[in-house]
C-alpha cells in the first residue's frame, strides 16, 4: 500500500498494471466521503492492459489529513501524486466532487490531460430554492444524521438497502471536519463559464435517476463542452457502485482507438 506525504497530509494510493502498456495512464479520483475503492471494477479491467492510478484523497479512506477548503488544494494533491509518479500526461476520471477536481486540474494544467471522464459530476453547484433549504437545514442536524440524509437520496430508486446502508456507514467514518470541509468547497465550485476552453474529448456519463446533481445540470454543462460525448444511465448519483460494468463499457467504447 503505496504512500506519498504532500503539505500535511498522507495520501494513500494504487498504481497497477503495465508501465509500457497501451495509452496514456488512467487516473481515477473518487468523490465526497467515498475513496479509491469505488473504482474496483474499473482498475481489475483496465489494469489489465494499461497503467491505473487511482488514490484516497485527503482525509477520506486510508489517507489521513484534514479537509481542503478548495476543490484546487484537493486537485493540488492529485498533481503532486502524478508528478512523483512521473505522470506526465494522463486520461482523468472523476466521480461526483472527483469530476470537479479533474476539471480543475484540465483548466489549469491543460497540457497534464489527453483525455477527460466526469461521472455524476457537474461544473456549478446549483440548488433550487427548495433544495437550498434543505441542504442548509441538514448541516444543523447530528453529524450521521447529515451524512446519512445525503448518501440515501444518491441511489436511485430499488437499490438494494444493505448496500445504502453500507454506502452510508462507510462515508459517515470520514472525519467530520472533513466531510464538512469538502462540502463546502463543493457548493463554492464553479467554473461553468470557463470549461468551453477544455479543448480535449470529453465524456459525461451521468446517472438518469440523480437528485444531487440533476441531470439537466450536466446537460447544461455538456452545452458549453466544444468536443463532449454523453451518456445517460439508468442509476442514482453512486453510478460507480450502482452499475459498474455499465460504467466500465462507457469507458471501453471511449477509450477505444478511433479506426
Amino acid at each position: 500500500m503505496p504512500q506519498l506525504d504532500v503539505d500535511g497530509a498522507r495520501l494513500t494510493y494504487d498504481d497497477e498494471g503495465p508501465r509500457d502498456g497501451v495509452g496514456a495512464p488512467l487516473v481515477f479520483v473518487h468523490g465526497w466521503t467515498a475513496d479509491r475503492h469505488r473504482w474496483d471494477h474499473q482498475t481489475e479491467h483496465f489494469s489489465a492492459g494499461r497503467r491505473v492510478i487511482r488514490l484516497d484523497l485527503r482525509g477520506h479512506g486510508e489517507s489521513d489529513g484534514a479537509g481542503s477548503p478548495t476543490i484546487e488544494a484537493l486537485a493540488a494533491d492529485v498533481l503532486a501524486l502524478l508528478d512523483h509518479l512521473g505522470v506526465d500526461r494522463c486520461v482523468l476520471i472523476g466521480h461526483s466532487m472527483g469530476g470537479m477536481i479533474a476539471q480543475t486540474i484540465a483548466l489549469s494544467h491543460p497540457e497534464r490531460v489527453e483525455r477527460l471522464v466526469l461521472v455524476n459530476s457537474i461544473s456549478r453547484m446549483t440548488y433550487s430554492r427548495g433544495r437550498g433549504l434543505l441542504m442548509a437545514v441538514s448541516t444543523l442536524v447530528p453529524f450521521k444524521l447529515f451524512v446519512a440524509a445525503n448518501i440515501q437520496r444518491a441511489f436511485a430508486p430499488g437499490h438494494p438497502r444493505e448496500e445504502i446502508r453500507a454506502c452510508v456507514e462507510a462515508s459517515a467514518a470520514t472525519p467530520r471536519e472533513v466531510v464538512m470541509t469538502c462540502y463546502g468547497a463543493m457548493r463554492a465550485f464553479d467554473v461553468l463559464d470557463r470549461v468551453g476552453e477544455i479543448r480535449v474529448p470529453t465524456l459525461l456519463v451521468h446517472g438518469y435517476h440523480d437528485i444531487q446533481l440533476p441531470v439537466a445540470q450536466m446537460l447544461r454543462m455538456a452545452k458549453a463542452y466544444p468536443d463532449a460525448v454523453v451518456r445517460i444511465v439508468d442509476a442514482g448519483h453512486e453510478l460507480p457502485l450502482e452499475k459498474p460494468a455499465e460504467l466500465t463499457a462507457a469507458l471501453d467504447a471511449f477509450l477505444a482507438p478511433k479506426e
